[in-house]
């Protein structure tokens, strides 16, 4: 890290992770390091199969599902060091990042339980548990709900305790639109101002003419 006077603040990508009734924050994950690449794929939605109807050719059903894949670093190394400012770290590792990380993707304990003697008493219908929204950060500009799909972890390094102390984590995402969870949704909200954002960058850019790619016109 520089210590540049003038050096600009390097903002965090991260997850924050809401209520999916309330929309309060229940807890914001910063990555330590922003990964050095992220990629996104997006897959065209059209309106009818190849080779269908030619009047559906150049309709879209909706929004492209988009997926978002990254890889971040965990790192406990540094703050061995200091042992004494970092006690956490000291007795865990990189365990509390890492089930931090971890937890979205679980239903709590008490929903478990809850389900169990749901069951346990006869209720014949239970819904699957509802897990907060998260949403991925990359940026003011770049906010969207998610759900994470694929989930990897390397642990590459532990202390005497066998406590990881580095590790990678291999994040895949895809992005919830308003296909999902609808307009009236907080996400679907989200969604769409991120739509807007892109919208609004591909109008303002400076546009090409016809002359750069050879041509004097169409047909």
């Amino acid at each position: 890290m520089t210590t540049f006077p003038n050096s600009p603040a390097v903002l965090k990508g991260g997850l924050v992770l809401l209520d999916p009734t309330t929309a309060a924050v229940r807890g914001v994950i910063a990555l330590q390091y922003n990964p050095d690449t992220v990629t996104r794929t997006l897959q065209v939605k059209g309106a009818g199969p190849e080779g269908g109807d030619r009047s559906e050719a150049l309709r879209l059903k909706g929004p492209p599902t988009e997926t978002i894949k990254l890889d971040a670093e965990i790192d406990a190394t540094d703050q061995l060091e200091f042992p004494d400012q970092n006690a956490v770290a000291t007795r865990s590792g990189v365990f509390p990042a890492l089930s931090a990380l971890e937890t979205i993707v679980y239903p709590t304990s008490a929903q478990l339980q809850a389900n169990h003697e749901l069951a346990a008493s006869g209720t014949l219908e239970i819904l699957p548990m509802e897990t907060a929204l998260t949403l991925f950060v990359w940026s003011k500009s770049r906010i969207v709900p998610v759900r994470i799909t694929d989930f990897s972890i390397t642990e590459e390094a532990f202390d005497v305790a066998l406590n990881p102390i580095r590790a990678r984590v291999s994040l895949g995402m895809r992005v919830l639109s308003v296909d999902d969870i609808g307009f009236s949704h907080k996400g679907g909200g989200l969604f769409m101002s991120y739509l807007q954002h892109k919208e609004q960058l591909a109008a303002g850019r400076a546009g090409a003419g016809l002359r750069t790619l050879g041509l004097t016109g169409i047909g």
